[in-house]
């Protein structure tokens, strides 16, 4: 069995390891790439403050480069008895180069390797959750354009209220998703400061280079405070929970908007029929299970910023392993909503609407609005409009025109999605994701 990196003479009782460990094996997998570009930069900066020579560092550099490669092909392992990918790292140097693979840990320790690990997988995670948000927005916006002239009952209290459009139904998730990625940039630049140098919490006596690190890693600045370093374990996981739950909020009310409407009641869309299932005992059924799922999933990420709460929020500063067990719910959250994202994108591209839903007289008092509105621009005081046009609905005697004058900005005939597009831009400029890529690549050249 492999020792521990903090092991001395004593062995754990194998019970009490087996609990203390628990998931956090399989769970390092999910850093092990980023474990081992955090090590990279770390002893960079300790060859150049003379606690590895050129030629260690060299043969380092050339080692972890082959692990990284594994990793990012999903071939890494940790092995039967290594506690974590940190030591797991730490042994397959040490068997292929001897004694200079027990160098890398000089200046840090496992608390802030675990830190860096973390936001340098996050960061990761987030460009790609940047990614898929945008071709969702860049659909919706599509379909936003493609259906703008067809009218669509507005409801408030689910009942009909107004004329809306599929041109103003698609716009406003596309818009929602908008703030939403404001929020995601707020966490990924949160997440960009480099913790790595503060050790266990409280720095280290060799004259580390936190400022090499910060800048061979592409962070946008460090942690500077240690002490504050070590605090944001937890706090960062939440921060970032708080930007999924955003998206997954807009995504779980657009696939609950997407059921409703397919319903035969509604009959408003219709979804691409590969994306629906059938039934056990009737034939005729086409459920939208995709989209049902996908709401459950999105209501279970919203639910994440108070798990993450819950084990984090009656800490004193300082380390404690209560935060190990953030990383089961926090690490597999990314690809559950990358992939609502992505079922959520193609079904949205191929959904097709009712042209003709406002034909149903059903629908015809949703002109009310428009009518009271007509007589008031003609001279007639407006309570005096609105009254008349109450009657002739109570009398039955409301004549409608489906006729529809808005021009007013962000209305039906003003969707303002050029604008809704360019504050999309934006955003996503604000990230600098390049940054990151580029610091990246070079500690892999």
């Amino acid at each position: 069995m492999a020792q521990k990196l903090w092991e001395k003479s004593v062995q754990v009782n194998e019970a009490i390891e087996r609990f203390t460990v628990g998931r956090d094996r399989e769970m390092d997998l999910y850093l092990a790439k980023h474990d081992v570009i955090g090590s990279m930069a770390h002893i960079t900066m300790l060859e150049s403050i003379g606690l590895l020579t050129n030629e260690e560092l060299q043969l380092l550099l050339a080692e972890l480069k082959n692990i990284y490669v594994e990793a990012d092909k999903g071939n890494f392992v940790i092995e039967e008895g290594v506690e974590d990918v940190h030591s797991q790292v730490e042994l397959m140097l040490t068997r292929t180069l001897g004694d200079v693979g027990k160098k890398i840990h000089s200046g840090r320790s496992r608390n802030d390797q675990v830190l860096l690990d973390l936001k340098l997988f996050t960061r990761t995670q987030l460009r790609e959750i940047a990614e898929e948000v945008n071709d969702l927005f860049q659909t919706l916006q599509a379909q936003s354009e493609r259906y703008k002239e067809v009218l669509m009952p507005g409801y408030t209290h689910l009942q009909i209220a107004m004329p809306s459009s599929f041109g103003l139904w698609f716009g406003a998730y596309a818009e929602s998703l908008t703030d939403d990625m404001l929020f995601l940039q707020a966490a990924y630049k949160m997440c960009n400061r480099n913790p790595l140098g503060s050790a266990a919490g409280y720095g280290s006596s060799f004259p580390l280079n936190r400022t090499m690190t910060t800048e061979l890693l592409g962070f946008d600045s460090m942690n500077y405070n240690v002490v504050y370093a070590q605090m944001g374990r937890g706090k960062m996981e939440r921060n970032v929970a708080f930007a999924l739950a955003s998206i997954a909020g807009t995504i779980a009310k657009l696939a609950y908007d997407a059921c409703l409407f397919n319903s035969q009641n509604f009959n408003f869309i219709k979804l691409p029929a590969e994306c629906t299932t059938g039934s056990s005992i009737m034939p005729h059924k086409k459920n939208p299970d995709v989209f049902e799922l996908t709401r459950a999933k999105c209501n279970k990420i919203q639910a994440l910023p108070q798990q993450i709460m819950m084990i984090a929020n009656n800490l004193p500063s300082g380390y404690f392993r209560d935060l190990q067990i953030i990383k089961e719910v926090f690490l597999p959250a990314f690809q559950e909503l990358k992939e609502c994202i992505e079922m959520t994108t193609y079904i949205i591209g191929k959904m097709r609407v009712n042209e003709h839903i406002l034909d149903d007289d059903k629908y015809k008092l949703i002109f009310s609005v428009e009518e009271v509105n007509r007589l008031a621009s003609e001279g007639m005081p407006f309570r005096d409009a609105y009254k008349k046009v109450g009657l002739d609905i109570e009398a039955g005697n409301f004549e409608h025109n489906m006729q529809v004058n808005h021009t007013h900005e962000g209305s039906i005939g003003n969707l303002c999605n050029l604008e809704v597009n360019e504050l999309m831009k934006d955003v996503l400029l604000g990230f600098d994701f390049d940054r990151v890529k580029e610091a990246e690549a070079r500690l892999l050249k």
